[in-house]
């Protein structure tokens, strides 16, 4: 059984306050966004408890969640980092690809980042994620750091909830003063 500290309950606070996040703004009718399953196939079952012991993952998810906002296709990862340098090896290929082919298809794709040494959400955008990427395929560091990152899209929480409508509204903002360029 896994206890509070284990691998595989990082990031549940984030999710938690994400889940309560989009279920208020579906509740104001300003987003549906929903958390997407990762397929499973059990293999021990606990016959009392019914509850599963063991299992695999069948197939690499995409990402944690996906909705529409005001008509807009998002997608997003929600990411947790203890310290302030993110290995990108949190982040998988298919992951980035699925962002990227979401994007191509007229959505906004994101991460949202909680640095629980700080208490602080990062929006991450897609272009900004690509690059750190790219710096890390072409033999550069495998990592970014907290000071790297755009301040601009540092999100601080209110009312319990990630305000994730903040940093998407930032990011619309600025893909539209470049398209009016």
């Amino acid at each position: 059984m896994a206890t509070w500290n284990s691998r595989g309950l990082r990031g549940s606070t984030l999710e938690d306050l994400i889940n309560y996040t989009i279920e208020i703004y579906r509740e104001r009718k300003l987003a549906v966004i929903q958390k997407v399953p990762t397929p499973i196939t059990p293999i021990e079952i606990d016959k009392s408890s019914r509850h599963i012991t063991l299992a695999y993952f069948d197939q690499k998810s995409t990402v944690d969640y996906l909705g529409a906002v005001q008509g807009i296709p998002v997608c997003f990862d929600a990411k947790e980092c203890a310290v302030f340098t993110f290995p990108l090896a949190n982040i998988h290929e298919h992951q980035v690809r699925f962002m990227r082919e979401f994007e191509e298809q007229g959505g906004i794709s994101f991460l949202i980042i909680y640095f629980s040494k700080n208490r602080t959400y990062y929006y991450m955008r897609l272009s900004e994620l690509i690059k750190f990427w790219e710096r890390c395929a072409e033999g550069g560091r495998k990592s970014f750091t907290y000071e790297e990152l755009d301040p601009d899209y540092f999100l601080r929480e209110t009312n319990s909830m990630v305000p994730i409508l903040v940093g998407l509204q930032k990011d619309l903002d600025e893909r539209e003063e470049v398209n009016d360029e």
